[in-house]
């Protein structure tokens, strides 16, 4: 134990050197999205930088719906959970960021705790190349100049989204409490190339299209797919550009594409879980944790594309998605569509753009197999304040509803709304 601590103590005194190649998990790290292209920090030993990020809520939500009773055993399935306002469990995650040679980074990312899991997890992690040092070859060194190379279990880089919302303890990046309604974020083993130049970017990606590794051949299935596992490919290009002091226009536009994977968790990859709890919940099932998602279980084929738009003038921000996705899971042989629009407007103002209020507006309709296309929207008021760059809290209202979902379904005629509270932590 005691050589332990002295580990950890001295890392955190090596870690006293910044590495700008690593997100800040403070507000500095706000409106960031693939690493900038900066001159790498100068290598003179390994550096070990050590942070965190705890997010603590308190929830006034309630929730109604029109469901037919579902009793089996005397127990009725689409009996909503009986919620009151109170404080959701803290959750937390413990970053590691490695400076290893010059231009060459380590990430590690832990769920210490989270409502999907309990216990701690491992997120991911990464070596990422700004420079090929170890090559010595001018050539390999001037196209390093505009090229990031990640390899790793990683977040899949789809869509500008995952790099604004909140990730388990790690919030301070997003101004509302919780993500989209369909959560485009997931992990997976591959390796990733970034390349920008006075603005202009591309990423090219492949990854083994699901959340863990496998060397298991797939199963197939009777009247669905043949089990085999392919890879994903995932594609990117965009313009992000400061035009002004105070203009920045950023659009993206984003694919993500798997002819069959049997188990793709590309809107449920999300191993930290819904920031509100209980929501549309059955009352004998508390295990759940994406309370408010809706996910459209395209575990097999998925052809996902995304636009993406960001613009900042002066303390202004409007971020945008417009999305579509088809597929379908293993027990299907035909596809379905989901799309999704989420936008929302953010104005930051006093000392150093410290507080903020924004409304976002969120909407998916989704094809259901021998069920009506469903639909949900939701809006959320929020308000926040960075204490310090460190601290920051929010508070948001949210009203959702679900429409065209079945009698059988618990979201049939489901809604909620009420008042989330969120302190945050980062650093």
């Amino acid at each position: 134990m005691k050589k332990s601590i002295l580990l950890i103590a001295a890392a955190l005194m090596m870690g006293t050197a910044a590495m700008a190649q690593a997100r800040a998990t403070d507000k500095t790290g706000l409106n960031v999205f693939e690493t900038p292209k900066t001159e790498p920090a100068k290598f003179d030993g390994l550096k070990v930088n050590i942070g965190g990020a705890f997010s603590q809520s308190w929830q006034a939500l309630y929730h109604s719906n029109t469901a037919d009773p579902k009793v089996t055993a005397g127990v009725d399935a689409n009996k909503l959970y009986a919620m009151k306002p109170g404080f959701n469990t803290a959750v937390a995650n413990m970053n590691f960021d490695i400076q290893m040679a010059e231009g060459v980074y380590l990430n590690m990312t832990l769920y210490l705790s989270a409502r999907h899991h309990n216990e701690t997890w491992v997120k991911g992690g990464y070596i990422q190349f700004d420079k090929l040092p170890f090559l010595q070859c001018d050539l390999v060194d001037n196209i390093m100049k505009y090229t990031t190379i990640k390899a790793g279990h990683m977040e899949v880089n789809y869509g500008d989204s995952h790099f604004r919302r909140t990730d388990n303890g790690n919030a301070i990046y997003n101004p509302f409490v919780e993500n989209n309604i369909m959560d485009e974020f997931a992990t997976e083993i591959g390796l990733e190339a970034d390349v920008q130049y006075n603005g202009l970017l591309g990423v090219l990606g492949v990854t083994n299209g699901e959340i863990k590794g496998d060397i298991a051949p797939g199963t197939p299935v009777v009247g669905g797919t043949d089990g085999t596992r392919n890879p994903s490919i995932i594609v990117k290009l965009g313009y992000d550009k400061q035009l002004s002091d105070k203009l920045r226009v950023r659009v993206t536009g984003s694919g993500y594409f798997n002819k069959g994977a049997s188990s793709n968790t590309l809107f449920g990859g999300d191993r930290g879980g819904s920031n509100y709890y209980g929501v549309m919940e059955n009352a004998n099932t508390t295990s759940t944790a994406f309370s408010g998602r809706y996910n459209p279980g395209l575990t097999d084929k998925i052809n996902a594309m995304a636009l993406n738009t960001f613009v900042k003038f002066a303390g202004l921000e409007w971020f945008t998605t417009v999305e579509s996705a088809s597929g379908r899971s293993k027990t299907e042989t035909a596809d379905r569509k989901a799309s999704q629009l989420a936008t929302d407007l953010v104005y930051r103002f006093g000392n150093s753009e410290n507080f903020w209020a924004g409304v976002k507006y969120n909407t998916v309709k989704a094809e259901v197999k021998g069920a009506p296309e469903t639909s949900v929207k939701r809006i959320a008021v929020s308000g926040g304040w960075y204490m310090t760059k460190n601290i920051m809290t929010k508070v948001e209202y949210v009203k959702q509803e679900y429409t065209d979902v079945a009698k059988s379904d618990i979201r049939s005629g489901g809604k909620f709304n009420g008042l989330v509270i969120q302190a945050v932590v980062g650093f």
